[in-house]
Protein backbone atom coordinates (compact mmCIF):
# COMPACT_ATOMS: atom_id res chain seq x y z
CA UNK A 1 0.00 0.00 0.00
CA UNK A 2 1.39 3.22 -0.85
CA UNK A 3 -0.27 5.10 1.60
CA UNK A 4 0.65 4.14 5.73
CA UNK A 5 -2.46 3.95 7.77
CA UNK A 6 -2.17 4.62 11.77
CA UNK A 7 -3.73 2.17 13.66
CA UNK A 8 -4.72 4.93 16.28
CA UNK A 9 -5.75 8.28 15.35
CA UNK A 10 -4.21 11.57 16.67
CA UNK A 11 -6.63 14.27 17.83
CA UNK A 12 -8.15 16.20 15.52
CA UNK A 13 -6.81 19.98 15.21
CA UNK A 14 -9.12 23.17 16.44
CA UNK A 15 -9.20 24.85 12.81
CA UNK A 16 -9.93 21.39 11.54
CA UNK A 17 -13.00 21.19 13.09
CA UNK A 18 -15.36 22.80 11.15
CA UNK A 19 -14.41 21.18 7.94
CA UNK A 20 -14.18 17.92 9.46
CA UNK A 21 -18.06 18.18 10.93
CA UNK A 22 -19.20 19.01 7.33
CA UNK A 23 -17.64 15.82 5.85
CA UNK A 24 -19.40 13.63 8.81
CA UNK A 25 -22.72 14.78 7.35
CA UNK A 26 -22.12 14.15 3.79
CA UNK A 27 -20.13 10.57 5.24
CA UNK A 28 -23.48 10.19 7.31
CA UNK A 29 -25.78 10.95 3.74
CA UNK A 30 -23.90 8.89 1.96
CA UNK A 31 -23.50 5.89 4.00
CA UNK A 32 -27.54 6.03 4.88
CA UNK A 33 -27.79 6.06 0.84
CA UNK A 34 -25.94 2.80 1.01
CA UNK A 35 -27.80 1.24 3.98
CA UNK A 36 -31.11 1.66 2.77
CA UNK A 37 -30.94 -0.78 -0.06
CA UNK A 38 -29.17 -3.37 2.32
CA UNK A 39 -32.59 -3.03 4.39
CA UNK A 40 -35.01 -3.00 1.39
CA UNK A 41 -32.89 -6.25 0.00
CA UNK A 42 -32.36 -8.62 3.66
CA UNK A 43 -35.66 -6.67 6.26
CA UNK A 44 -38.88 -5.79 3.38
CA UNK A 45 -38.28 -8.81 0.78
CA UNK A 46 -37.99 -11.43 3.11
CA UNK A 47 -41.23 -10.71 4.90
CA UNK A 48 -43.41 -9.26 1.69
CA UNK A 49 -42.88 -12.86 -0.06
CA UNK A 50 -43.45 -14.45 3.01
CA UNK A 51 -46.68 -12.67 3.98
CA UNK A 52 -47.16 -14.00 0.04
CA UNK A 53 -46.79 -17.69 1.22
CA UNK A 54 -43.43 -18.00 -0.95
CA UNK A 55 -41.24 -20.54 1.19
CA UNK A 56 -38.28 -20.15 3.12
CA UNK A 57 -36.03 -22.61 0.45
CA UNK A 58 -37.39 -20.00 -2.04
CA UNK A 59 -36.85 -16.79 -0.03
CA UNK A 60 -33.39 -18.08 0.68
CA UNK A 61 -32.82 -18.65 -3.06
CA UNK A 62 -33.93 -14.71 -3.90
CA UNK A 63 -30.16 -13.92 -1.53
CA UNK A 64 -28.54 -15.28 -4.96
CA UNK A 65 -29.35 -12.03 -6.31
CA UNK A 66 -26.97 -10.28 -3.94
CA UNK A 67 -23.89 -11.56 -6.16
CA UNK A 68 -23.67 -8.15 -7.24
CA UNK A 69 -22.31 -7.24 -4.04
CA UNK A 70 -19.65 -10.04 -4.63
CA UNK A 71 -19.10 -9.49 -8.66
CA UNK A 72 -19.35 -5.30 -8.64
CA UNK A 73 -15.37 -5.35 -8.70
CA UNK A 74 -15.56 -6.14 -12.53
CA UNK A 75 -16.78 -2.44 -12.95
CA UNK A 76 -15.53 -0.79 -10.63
CA UNK A 77 -12.74 0.45 -12.53
CA UNK A 78 -15.32 1.99 -14.49
CA UNK A 79 -16.46 3.92 -12.41
CA UNK A 80 -12.71 4.76 -10.74
CA UNK A 81 -11.51 5.88 -14.09
CA UNK A 82 -15.15 7.87 -15.14
CA UNK A 83 -14.86 9.70 -11.82
CA UNK A 84 -17.71 11.67 -11.28
CA UNK A 85 -18.62 9.36 -8.22
CA UNK A 86 -21.66 11.62 -7.19
CA UNK A 87 -23.48 11.27 -10.27
CA UNK A 88 -23.16 7.17 -10.16
CA UNK A 89 -24.52 7.72 -6.20
CA UNK A 90 -27.40 9.95 -8.03
CA UNK A 91 -28.21 8.03 -10.51
CA UNK A 92 -28.29 4.53 -8.78
CA UNK A 93 -30.63 5.94 -6.59
CA UNK A 94 -32.99 7.01 -9.39
CA UNK A 95 -32.95 3.55 -10.54
CA UNK A 96 -33.55 1.76 -7.62
CA UNK A 97 -36.41 4.74 -7.27
CA UNK A 98 -38.09 3.58 -10.00
CA UNK A 99 -37.80 -0.25 -8.99
CA UNK A 100 -39.93 0.40 -5.78
CA UNK A 101 -42.16 2.10 -8.36
CA UNK A 102 -42.68 -1.37 -9.83
CA UNK A 103 -43.29 -3.43 -6.45
CA UNK A 104 -46.06 -0.95 -6.18
CA UNK A 105 -47.80 -2.38 -8.83
CA UNK A 106 -47.23 -5.55 -7.53
CA UNK A 107 -45.44 -7.76 -9.77
CA UNK A 108 -45.77 -11.25 -7.56
CA UNK A 109 -43.30 -13.63 -8.11
CA UNK A 110 -43.06 -14.51 -11.60
CA UNK A 111 -39.90 -13.73 -13.78
CA UNK A 112 -40.15 -10.32 -13.56
CA UNK A 113 -39.59 -10.26 -9.94
CA UNK A 114 -36.54 -11.97 -10.44
CA UNK A 115 -35.69 -9.16 -12.82
CA UNK A 116 -36.52 -6.21 -11.10
CA UNK A 117 -34.71 -7.37 -8.05
CA UNK A 118 -31.58 -8.25 -10.16
CA UNK A 119 -31.99 -5.07 -11.12
CA UNK A 120 -31.89 -3.22 -7.83
CA UNK A 121 -28.87 -4.83 -6.33
CA UNK A 122 -26.93 -4.17 -9.41
CA UNK A 123 -27.98 -0.48 -8.54
CA UNK A 124 -27.15 -0.62 -4.75
CA UNK A 125 -23.45 -2.12 -5.63
CA UNK A 126 -22.99 0.23 -8.37
CA UNK A 127 -23.82 2.88 -5.13
CA UNK A 128 -21.42 1.03 -3.01
CA UNK A 129 -18.23 1.58 -5.17
CA UNK A 130 -18.69 5.44 -5.63
CA UNK A 131 -19.90 5.77 -2.31
CA UNK A 132 -16.82 3.90 -0.74
CA UNK A 133 -14.05 5.31 -3.55
CA UNK A 134 -15.71 8.81 -2.63
CA UNK A 135 -15.51 8.37 1.15
CA UNK A 136 -11.95 7.40 1.55
CA UNK A 137 -10.65 9.81 -1.03
CA UNK A 138 -12.41 12.53 0.94
CA UNK A 139 -11.35 11.49 4.64
CA UNK A 140 -7.85 11.97 6.14
CA UNK A 141 -6.57 9.18 8.06
CA UNK A 142 -6.62 11.25 11.32
CA UNK A 143 -10.64 11.42 10.60
CA UNK A 144 -11.32 7.38 9.82
CA UNK A 145 -11.98 6.50 13.21
CA UNK A 146 -15.01 8.65 14.24
CA UNK A 147 -16.27 8.97 10.57
CA UNK A 148 -16.41 5.03 10.82
CA UNK A 149 -18.80 5.42 13.49
CA UNK A 150 -20.97 7.79 11.42
CA UNK A 151 -21.13 5.29 8.51
CA UNK A 152 -21.55 2.22 10.65
CA UNK A 153 -24.58 4.54 12.48
CA UNK A 154 -25.99 5.78 9.35
CA UNK A 155 -25.55 2.73 7.43
CA UNK A 156 -27.42 1.32 10.17
CA UNK A 157 -30.24 4.18 9.89
CA UNK A 158 -30.72 3.42 6.14
CA UNK A 159 -31.46 0.09 6.63
CA UNK A 160 -33.77 0.75 9.43
CA UNK A 161 -34.99 2.90 7.74
CA UNK A 162 -36.93 0.25 6.13
CA UNK A 163 -38.27 -1.23 9.06
CA UNK A 164 -39.85 2.26 9.10
CA UNK A 165 -41.09 0.94 5.26
CA UNK A 166 -42.81 -2.48 6.89
CA UNK A 167 -44.26 -0.24 9.46
CA UNK A 168 -46.11 1.63 6.78
CA UNK A 169 -47.19 -1.95 4.81
CA UNK A 170 -48.34 -2.87 8.07
CA UNK A 171 -50.69 0.51 8.22
CA UNK A 172 -51.69 1.18 4.63
CA UNK A 173 -50.31 -1.92 2.48
CA UNK A 174 -47.54 -2.60 0.86
CA UNK A 175 -48.48 -0.51 -2.27
CA UNK A 176 -48.18 2.42 0.05
CA UNK A 177 -44.48 1.04 1.09
CA UNK A 178 -43.16 0.88 -2.11
CA UNK A 179 -44.29 4.18 -2.84
CA UNK A 180 -43.08 5.49 0.50
CA UNK A 181 -39.42 3.47 -0.54
CA UNK A 182 -39.55 5.11 -3.73
CA UNK A 183 -39.81 8.52 -2.26
CA UNK A 184 -36.56 7.85 -0.12
CA UNK A 185 -34.42 7.16 -2.81
CA UNK A 186 -35.62 9.57 -5.02
CA UNK A 187 -34.53 12.16 -2.08
CA UNK A 188 -31.47 10.83 -1.58
CA UNK A 189 -30.45 10.69 -5.45
CA UNK A 190 -31.15 14.61 -5.20
CA UNK A 191 -29.58 15.40 -1.98
CA UNK A 192 -25.71 13.90 -2.65
CA UNK A 193 -25.65 15.87 -6.09
CA UNK A 194 -25.32 18.97 -3.66
CA UNK A 195 -22.09 17.06 -1.79
CA UNK A 196 -18.13 18.28 -2.38
CA UNK A 197 -16.77 17.85 -5.35
CA UNK A 198 -14.55 14.79 -5.05
CA UNK A 199 -11.01 15.62 -4.82
CA UNK A 200 -8.30 15.52 -7.43
CA UNK A 201 -7.05 11.39 -8.16
CA UNK A 202 -3.87 10.82 -6.28
CA UNK A 203 -0.91 9.56 -7.57
CA UNK A 204 -0.69 9.15 -11.20
CA UNK A 205 -3.47 8.37 -13.50
CA UNK A 206 -3.74 4.82 -14.77
CA UNK A 207 -2.92 3.49 -18.44
CA UNK A 208 -5.03 2.98 -21.11
CA UNK A 209 -7.30 0.24 -21.59
CA UNK A 210 -5.38 -0.64 -24.36
CA UNK A 211 -2.02 -0.63 -23.08
CA UNK A 212 -2.97 -3.07 -20.37
CA UNK A 213 -5.09 -5.54 -22.56
CA UNK A 214 -1.86 -5.88 -24.68
CA UNK A 215 0.27 -6.65 -21.63
CA UNK A 216 -3.04 -9.28 -20.83
CA UNK A 217 -2.19 -11.42 -24.13
CA UNK A 218 1.55 -12.00 -23.00
CA UNK A 219 0.51 -12.73 -19.72
CA UNK A 220 -2.78 -14.94 -19.92
CA UNK A 221 -2.72 -16.34 -16.72
CA UNK A 222 -4.41 -13.01 -15.41
CA UNK A 223 -7.19 -13.92 -17.34
CA UNK A 224 -7.67 -17.48 -16.16
CA UNK A 225 -7.19 -17.05 -13.01
CA UNK A 226 -10.02 -13.87 -12.91
CA UNK A 227 -12.20 -16.80 -14.78
CA UNK A 228 -12.30 -19.15 -12.45
CA UNK A 229 -12.36 -16.58 -9.28
CA UNK A 230 -15.68 -15.46 -11.14
CA UNK A 231 -16.73 -18.82 -11.83
CA UNK A 232 -16.88 -19.84 -7.88
CA UNK A 233 -18.46 -16.65 -7.33
CA UNK A 234 -21.54 -17.55 -9.44
CA UNK A 235 -21.36 -20.90 -9.26
CA UNK A 236 -24.57 -20.86 -6.43
CA UNK A 237 -26.79 -19.79 -9.58
CA UNK A 238 -25.79 -22.39 -11.64
CA UNK A 239 -28.28 -24.94 -10.00
CA UNK A 240 -31.68 -22.85 -10.18
CA UNK A 241 -30.44 -21.96 -13.87
CA UNK A 242 -30.07 -25.28 -14.41
CA UNK A 243 -34.02 -26.57 -13.11
CA UNK A 244 -35.40 -23.81 -14.75
CA UNK A 245 -33.58 -24.86 -18.13
CA UNK A 246 -34.13 -28.88 -17.11
CA UNK A 247 -30.33 -29.55 -16.96
CA UNK A 248 -31.62 -32.84 -15.39
CA UNK A 249 -28.13 -34.17 -15.14
CA UNK A 250 -27.00 -30.60 -13.10
CA UNK A 251 -30.45 -31.18 -10.94
CA UNK A 252 -29.36 -34.52 -10.23
CA UNK A 253 -26.30 -33.48 -8.49
CA UNK A 254 -27.21 -29.88 -7.56
CA UNK A 255 -28.06 -30.89 -4.01
CA UNK A 256 -24.42 -32.74 -2.66
CA UNK A 257 -22.01 -31.31 -0.93
CA UNK A 258 -19.64 -31.55 -3.01
CA UNK A 259 -21.69 -29.49 -5.58
CA UNK A 260 -23.10 -26.76 -3.26
CA UNK A 261 -19.47 -26.14 -1.44
CA UNK A 262 -16.45 -28.26 -2.72
CA UNK A 263 -16.69 -26.74 -6.21
CA UNK A 264 -17.29 -23.15 -5.04
CA UNK A 265 -14.81 -22.97 -3.03
CA UNK A 266 -12.26 -24.47 -4.96
CA UNK A 267 -12.78 -22.48 -8.12
CA UNK A 268 -12.11 -19.44 -6.18
CA UNK A 269 -9.11 -20.44 -4.18
CA UNK A 270 -7.71 -22.15 -7.13
CA UNK A 271 -8.53 -18.47 -8.98
CA UNK A 272 -7.14 -16.64 -5.93
CA UNK A 273 -3.69 -18.71 -6.02
CA UNK A 274 -3.31 -18.59 -9.51
CA UNK A 275 -3.98 -14.77 -8.84
CA UNK A 276 -0.94 -14.36 -6.22
CA UNK A 277 1.36 -15.98 -8.53
CA UNK A 278 0.71 -13.84 -11.24
CA UNK A 279 0.95 -10.93 -9.19
CA UNK A 280 4.47 -11.54 -7.94
CA UNK A 281 5.35 -12.66 -11.83
CA UNK A 282 8.78 -11.57 -13.40
CA UNK A 283 6.57 -9.04 -15.62
CA UNK A 284 3.65 -8.41 -13.29
CA UNK A 285 4.98 -4.67 -12.13
CA UNK A 286 3.85 -3.51 -16.00
CA UNK A 287 0.68 -3.95 -15.09
CA UNK A 288 0.92 -2.32 -11.72
CA UNK A 289 -0.86 1.10 -13.00
CA UNK A 290 -3.36 -1.18 -15.54
CA UNK A 291 -6.66 0.81 -15.23
CA UNK A 292 -8.57 -2.67 -14.38
CA UNK A 293 -5.82 -5.32 -13.19
CA UNK A 294 -3.24 -2.75 -11.83
CA UNK A 295 -5.32 -2.58 -8.10
CA UNK A 296 -5.33 -6.77 -8.59
CA UNK A 297 -1.58 -6.75 -8.73
CA UNK A 298 -1.14 -4.09 -6.01
CA UNK A 299 -3.24 -5.81 -3.92
CA UNK A 300 -2.23 -9.54 -4.35
CA UNK A 301 1.89 -8.91 -4.18
CA UNK A 302 1.42 -7.53 -0.14
CA UNK A 303 3.49 -10.56 1.46
CA UNK A 304 0.19 -12.81 3.07
CA UNK A 305 -2.54 -11.55 1.03
CA UNK A 306 -4.52 -14.75 0.81
CA UNK A 307 -4.76 -14.98 4.28
CA UNK A 308 -5.96 -11.60 4.41
CA UNK A 309 -8.09 -12.52 2.01
CA UNK A 310 -9.81 -15.81 3.75
CA UNK A 311 -10.26 -13.74 6.90
CA UNK A 312 -12.04 -10.70 4.94
CA UNK A 313 -14.18 -13.98 3.71
CA UNK A 314 -15.33 -15.36 6.74
CA UNK A 315 -14.85 -12.84 9.71
CA UNK A 316 -18.64 -11.61 9.25
CA UNK A 317 -19.80 -15.51 8.45
CA UNK A 318 -21.64 -16.00 11.18
CA UNK A 319 -23.29 -12.55 11.38
CA UNK A 320 -24.23 -13.14 7.74
CA UNK A 321 -25.31 -16.77 7.67
CA UNK A 322 -27.88 -15.55 10.42
CA UNK A 323 -28.98 -12.47 8.76
CA UNK A 324 -31.34 -13.30 6.23
CA UNK A 325 -33.05 -15.96 8.34
CA UNK A 326 -34.02 -12.95 11.36
CA UNK A 327 -37.10 -11.72 9.89
CA UNK A 328 -38.53 -14.96 8.83
CA UNK A 329 -38.21 -16.05 12.04
CA UNK A 330 -40.71 -13.03 13.61
CA UNK A 331 -43.26 -13.55 11.05
CA UNK A 332 -42.88 -17.48 11.63
CA UNK A 333 -43.08 -16.64 15.41
CA UNK A 334 -46.29 -14.22 14.73
CA UNK A 335 -44.70 -10.66 14.76
CA UNK A 336 -47.01 -8.24 13.05
CA UNK A 337 -45.24 -5.89 10.11
CA UNK A 338 -45.91 -3.16 12.22
CA UNK A 339 -43.93 -4.87 15.60
CA UNK A 340 -41.22 -5.91 13.15
CA UNK A 341 -40.76 -2.49 12.21
CA UNK A 342 -41.14 -0.29 15.28
CA UNK A 343 -38.63 -2.46 17.38
CA UNK A 344 -36.20 -1.86 14.54
CA UNK A 345 -36.73 1.59 14.36
CA UNK A 346 -36.97 2.68 18.04
CA UNK A 347 -34.73 0.47 19.82
CA UNK A 348 -32.20 -0.78 16.72
CA UNK A 349 -31.55 2.58 15.09
CA UNK A 350 -30.25 4.02 18.73
CA UNK A 351 -28.25 0.76 19.49
CA UNK A 352 -26.83 0.52 15.93
CA UNK A 353 -25.39 4.51 16.12
CA UNK A 354 -24.02 3.58 19.57
CA UNK A 355 -22.53 0.25 18.69
CA UNK A 356 -21.01 1.95 15.47
CA UNK A 357 -19.96 5.06 17.46
CA UNK A 358 -18.43 3.02 20.38
CA UNK A 359 -16.74 0.56 17.67
CA UNK A 360 -14.47 2.89 16.28
CA UNK A 361 -13.94 4.92 19.29
CA UNK A 362 -12.53 1.37 20.76
CA UNK A 363 -10.67 1.20 17.68
CA UNK A 364 -9.00 4.71 17.48
CA UNK A 365 -7.67 4.06 20.96
CA UNK A 366 -6.91 0.23 21.69
CA UNK A 367 -6.23 -0.69 17.29
CA UNK A 368 -7.27 -1.81 14.80
CA UNK A 369 -5.86 -5.77 15.63
CA UNK A 370 -7.49 -5.55 19.37
CA UNK A 371 -10.55 -4.35 17.89
CA UNK A 372 -11.07 -7.30 15.61
CA UNK A 373 -10.89 -9.67 17.48
CA UNK A 374 -12.44 -8.77 21.21
CA UNK A 375 -15.39 -6.95 18.95
CA UNK A 376 -15.68 -9.59 17.08
CA UNK A 377 -16.29 -11.52 19.66
CA UNK A 378 -19.19 -9.35 20.86
CA UNK A 379 -20.55 -9.60 17.47
CA UNK A 380 -20.96 -13.51 18.08
CA UNK A 381 -23.29 -13.43 21.34
CA UNK A 382 -26.25 -11.81 18.83
CA UNK A 383 -26.24 -15.61 17.44
CA UNK A 384 -26.17 -17.06 20.45
CA UNK A 385 -28.77 -14.42 21.80
CA UNK A 386 -31.47 -15.46 18.99
CA UNK A 387 -30.63 -19.09 18.98
CA UNK A 388 -31.55 -19.19 22.73
CA UNK A 389 -34.92 -16.71 21.45
CA UNK A 390 -35.78 -19.16 19.05
CA UNK A 391 -36.13 -22.13 21.14
CA UNK A 392 -37.61 -20.33 23.65
CA UNK A 393 -40.74 -18.72 21.84
CA UNK A 394 -42.71 -21.25 19.97
CA UNK A 395 -43.87 -20.89 15.87
CA UNK A 396 -47.09 -19.93 15.55
CA UNK A 397 -47.87 -18.63 11.63
CA UNK A 398 -48.37 -22.50 10.85
CA UNK A 399 -51.61 -23.03 13.35
CA UNK A 400 -53.34 -19.78 12.25
CA UNK A 401 -52.76 -17.06 14.93
CA UNK A 402 -53.20 -13.85 14.24
CA UNK A 403 -50.26 -11.72 13.36
CA UNK A 404 -49.27 -9.53 16.52
CA UNK A 405 -50.95 -12.15 19.31
CA UNK A 406 -47.54 -12.82 20.55
CA UNK A 407 -47.43 -13.40 24.50
CA UNK A 408 -45.23 -10.25 26.24
CA UNK A 409 -43.14 -12.57 27.63
CA UNK A 410 -41.91 -13.89 24.15
CA UNK A 411 -41.90 -10.42 22.96
CA UNK A 412 -39.95 -9.36 25.31
CA UNK A 413 -37.26 -12.13 23.97
CA UNK A 414 -37.49 -11.07 20.90
CA UNK A 415 -36.75 -7.39 21.17
CA UNK A 416 -33.92 -8.25 23.77
CA UNK A 417 -31.92 -10.20 20.82
CA UNK A 418 -33.09 -7.60 18.25
CA UNK A 419 -31.21 -4.87 20.55
CA UNK A 420 -28.17 -7.10 21.46
CA UNK A 421 -27.79 -8.13 17.23
CA UNK A 422 -27.83 -3.97 16.51
CA UNK A 423 -25.95 -2.84 19.02
CA UNK A 424 -22.80 -5.88 18.72
CA UNK A 425 -23.00 -5.75 14.90
CA UNK A 426 -22.09 -2.04 14.94
CA UNK A 427 -19.40 -3.49 17.24
CA UNK A 428 -17.86 -5.68 15.12
CA UNK A 429 -18.27 -3.66 11.60
CA UNK A 430 -16.49 -0.35 13.38
CA UNK A 431 -13.37 -2.92 13.72
CA UNK A 432 -13.88 -4.29 10.08
CA UNK A 433 -14.59 -1.31 8.15
CA UNK A 434 -11.35 0.04 9.94
CA UNK A 435 -9.45 -2.84 8.42
CA UNK A 436 -10.81 -2.49 5.11
CA UNK A 437 -10.07 0.99 4.76
CA UNK A 438 -6.41 0.76 6.79
CA UNK A 439 -5.05 -1.86 3.75
CA UNK A 440 -6.67 0.22 0.92
CA UNK A 441 -4.95 2.65 -1.15
CA UNK A 442 -6.25 6.43 -1.84
CA UNK A 443 -5.04 6.13 -5.00
CA UNK A 444 -7.18 2.93 -5.87
CA UNK A 445 -9.57 3.41 -3.01
CA UNK A 446 -12.51 2.71 -5.54
CA UNK A 447 -11.40 -0.37 -7.11
CA UNK A 448 -9.39 -1.52 -4.13
CA UNK A 449 -11.97 -1.43 -1.66
CA UNK A 450 -14.53 -2.77 -4.36
CA UNK A 451 -12.20 -6.10 -4.57
CA UNK A 452 -12.28 -6.28 -0.55
CA UNK A 453 -15.62 -5.75 -0.25
CA UNK A 454 -16.93 -7.87 -2.99
CA UNK A 455 -15.02 -11.26 -0.83
CA UNK A 456 -17.30 -10.06 2.31
CA UNK A 457 -20.19 -10.13 0.06
CA UNK A 458 -19.43 -13.15 -1.26
CA UNK A 459 -20.02 -14.80 1.95
CA UNK A 460 -23.19 -12.95 2.51
CA UNK A 461 -24.96 -13.97 -1.03
CA UNK A 462 -24.13 -17.22 -0.15
CA UNK A 463 -24.44 -17.80 3.97
CA UNK A 464 -28.51 -16.31 2.96
CA UNK A 465 -28.92 -19.10 0.17
CA UNK A 466 -27.61 -21.98 2.61
CA UNK A 467 -29.48 -20.03 5.46
CA UNK A 468 -33.36 -20.82 3.91
CA UNK A 469 -31.96 -24.31 3.50
CA UNK A 470 -30.77 -24.60 7.04
CA UNK A 471 -33.12 -22.98 9.04
CA UNK A 472 -35.96 -25.22 6.87
CA UNK A 473 -34.00 -28.15 7.96
CA UNK A 474 -32.97 -28.13 11.21
CA UNK A 475 -35.45 -25.49 12.55
CA UNK A 476 -34.17 -21.84 13.49
CA UNK A 477 -32.94 -22.40 17.20
CA UNK A 478 -30.67 -24.98 15.77
CA UNK A 479 -29.58 -23.31 12.65
CA UNK A 480 -28.63 -20.19 14.50
CA UNK A 481 -26.78 -21.97 17.04
CA UNK A 482 -24.72 -23.39 14.58
CA UNK A 483 -24.28 -19.77 13.15
CA UNK A 484 -22.34 -18.83 16.08
CA UNK A 485 -19.65 -21.12 15.65
CA UNK A 486 -19.28 -19.85 12.26
CA UNK A 487 -17.79 -16.66 13.75
CA UNK A 488 -14.32 -18.44 14.69
CA UNK A 489 -12.69 -19.61 11.86
CA UNK A 490 -11.54 -16.18 11.32
CA UNK A 491 -9.08 -15.78 14.25
CA UNK A 492 -6.79 -18.70 12.95
CA UNK A 493 -6.14 -16.32 10.86
CA UNK A 494 -5.10 -12.86 12.96
CA UNK A 495 -1.65 -13.74 13.21
CA UNK A 496 -1.15 -12.84 9.02
CA UNK A 497 -3.85 -10.12 9.74
CA UNK A 498 -1.61 -8.65 12.41
CA UNK A 499 1.64 -8.82 10.01
CA UNK A 500 -0.29 -7.17 7.14
CA UNK A 501 -1.22 -3.97 9.77
CA UNK A 502 2.26 -3.82 10.93
CA UNK A 503 3.57 -3.76 6.89
CA UNK A 504 0.95 -1.03 6.45
CA UNK A 505 2.37 0.94 9.52
CA UNK A 506 6.21 0.88 8.74
CA UNK A 507 5.85 1.78 4.66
Amino acid sequence: MTEPQPTVAPPVAAGHTPVYRRKLFWVALLYFSEGLPLGVFFDLFPVYFRQQGVNLADIGLLSLLGLAWTVKFLWAPAVDWARHHRWWVAGANFGMAAVMGLFAGELGFGPWVWVAIGAFTMLSATNDIATDGYTIELLDQREYGMANGFRIGFYRVGMLTAGAVLVVSGWYGWTQAWLVAALAFALNGCAVLFAPKEPPRPGRPPASVAQEWTLLKQQPLWLLALALVIAGLVWPVLAPVAKAAGWQAVVAVSNTWWFKGLLPVGLMFAGAGLLVVAAKGPRAGEMRNGPVFGAWVELLARPGMLAVLLFILTFKLGDAAMGFMVKPFWVDSGFSNAQIGLVSVNVGLALSIAGGLVGGWYVDRAGIFKGLWVLGLWQALSNLMYAAVAAYVPRVLAGGAEPGAVALSYQFAVYAASALESFTGGLGTGAFLAFLMGITSKARATTEYAILSSIFAFSRAVAGWAGGIGAQELGYAWYFFVTFWLSFPAYALLPQVRRMLEHHEVR
